[in-house]
């Protein structure tokens, strides 16, 4: 105890001699609690005039996972070279970040008063930051983020405390559903949570603790919305390639959407991994920027290519079935006699739209960001007369032979009812739905087909809009996929769907369709 008080006294002597006048990053400060007996350790990163300007600055708390401790954002978060970037690019508003010790409490009280850290959050440190530092000491200039554990924190310390936060951005948050926190294997399930919540060495629904239940967002949700009379801003993020997470925040997602709760949900490729919540940083910290200055969010930063745009792109008309079909050919196509794979975009557009995804497929050929490749534009139709429709495309021009260089991009269709439900073996390499019209209950119909053989080397593409009326089929299809070990890579972007939502997120089909034609 001696040590610590003689730090704190070194440290405020330090800030009052201008000693740390030059520093903007401080690692492994220490505030000593007496709600915990225990030192708290903490790092801090100041806006760059910090100690000029005189300025108040809004807070964002940053929460590490299970395992990790205060220098985990800075070393491996990159914190200081993200935010300095968009502070830079007036991107976001300059802000002070905060990164708490969290122990491995999931930054709640325990259910034996054992270890109360988030009274200590409350009471002790949030005061002490606003007391050390030239915070604006409003509930509307903080936010708390996190990953994993982190994640869990972020979500649930404003939900119990509306009155101190006023943002909540949860990444790859660390949470269970009832069925899946009841199943979990008693190995670690103690120390990671029933030494938390209760219900040590219980199994199933002897878990469901009374105080787990004030401490779970899936309950805690359902009182906040009828009775909290604070506005919460929510920004939730996922990797697609994670396990349990997947299930759990897709749950999640789905209910503040049947509470009608607003928020922003993303689904991105990654893991449990700070590639991935390093690569979430500028869009979540542009989302609390807005917040603070109290304005709607501006939305994501397009991550489209700057390319050149391209004029001119000529259209290959066939009929078919008293339907007019529209094919895209490289311009090598006219000056060689090889062979090249082909993308079905099997939906209505006008003829304005096809033009602009030729024009992108053509610039990014043309910028050696794709090979070359045929798009055929398919108007809607049943899939026995689709296949017709693609054996005389494959006729008519010179398409590569074989599944491996064939994909169909369904976009806006009623996909279970069609191409994923109709789908043969070996017939695609890669199916992909885009925006598509997916009921949880048609979902059902796909998970009670016997195996996913059809699938065992077709890859499946899922993209929604976050804000579409299928948030459920798109939710439960992934985690379907997953039991089923099907390959797939799962997407939710910002939006409402429609055109413009879907060219947004071309891109990256483009490349990913590209990846499985030369596997």
């Amino acid at each position: 105890m001696k040590k610590t008080l003689a730090f704190v006294f070194l440290f405020l002597l330090f800030v009052s001699n201008g000693a740390f006048s030059q520093l903007l990053t401080m690692e492994s400060l220490v505030m000593p609690s007496k709600i915990l007996n225990h030192e708290v350790r903490f790092s801090v990163c100041l806006p760059k005039d910090y100690y000029t300007d005189k300025l108040r600055y809004p807070v964002v708390y940053m929460l590490h996972g299970l395992g990790d401790d205060e220098t985990s954002w800075l070393e491996y978060g990159r914190i200081e070279q993200i935010s300095t970037q968009l502070t830079n690019d007036n991107e976001i508003v300059p802000m002070i970040y905060v990164m708490p010790q969290g122990f491995r409490c999931y930054y709640s009280n325990s259910y034996d008063s054992a270890f109360m850290y988030r009274d200590m959050f409350v009471r002790e440190f949030v005061p002490y930051i606003d007391s050390m530092f030239h915070t604006k000491a409003d509930r509307s200039q903080r936010a708390v983020t996190g990953y994993s554990m982190g994640g869990f924190g972020a979500m649930m310390l404003p939900l119990k405390n509306p009155e101190m936060f006023a943002v909540s951005v949860p990444l790859s948050m660390s949470v269970r559903t009832d069925d899946q926190y009841e199943t979990e294997d008693a190995k670690g399930w103690d120390q990671q949570w029933g030494s938390i919540f209760g219900g040590m060495g219980k199994t199933g629904e002897d878990r469901i603790t009374a105080f787990y239940k004030t401490n779970s967002p899936f309950y805690v949700l359902k009182t906040f919305a009828v009775q909290s009379g604070y506005k919460l801003s929510f920004y939730l993020d996922n990797g697609d390639k994670e396990g349990t997470l997947a299930k759990s925040n897709e749950a999640l997602h789905i209910l503040m959407h049947q509470l009608q709760i607003t928020h922003e949900y993303r689904v991105r490729q990654g893991g449990h991994s700070f590639s991935h919540w390093c690569s979430v940083m500028p869009d979540a910290l542009r989302f609390m920027s807005d917040a603070f200055e109290n304005k709607p969010y501006r939305g994501d930063i397009s991550r489209m290519a700057n390319l050149v745009p391209v004029e001119g792109v000529l259209l290959q008309k066939m009929i078919f079935n008293g339907l007019e079909n529209q094919v895209f050919l490289p311009e090598n196509y006219f000056h060689s006699n090889r062979q090249y794979p082909v993308l079905y975009v099997h939906g209505d557009f006008q003829v304005s739209e096809l033009q602009k995804v030729a024009r992108l497929v053509r610039s990014q050929i043309q910028h050696n960001q794709l090979p070359e490749m045929v798009v055929a534009f398919v108007p809607s139709q049943d899939f026995g007369s689709l296949r017709k429709c693609m054996d005389e495309m494959e006729n008519q021009f010179r398409i590569r032979k074989g599944f491996r260089f064939r994909a169909l991009l369904d976009y806006r269709g009623s996909a279970l009812s069609g191409s994923l439900a109709e789908v043969k073996e070996e017939e695609f390499r890669m199916l992909v739905l885009s925006d598509a019209k997916l009921d949880k209950d048609d979902v059902q119909l796909f998970t009670d087909k016997p195996d996913g053989k059809a699938f065992e080397r077709t890859s499946v593409f899922l993209d929604a809009p976050d804000q579409g009326s299928s948030y459920e089929g798109y939710g439960g299809l992934h985690i379907v996929l997953k039991k089923k070990e099907i390959s797939h890579e799962y997407r939710v972007r910002e939006g409402y769907g429609g055109f413009d939502w879907f060219l947004q997120g071309l891109p990256e089909i483009l490349k990913f369709t590209a990846e499985s034609f030369h596997k």
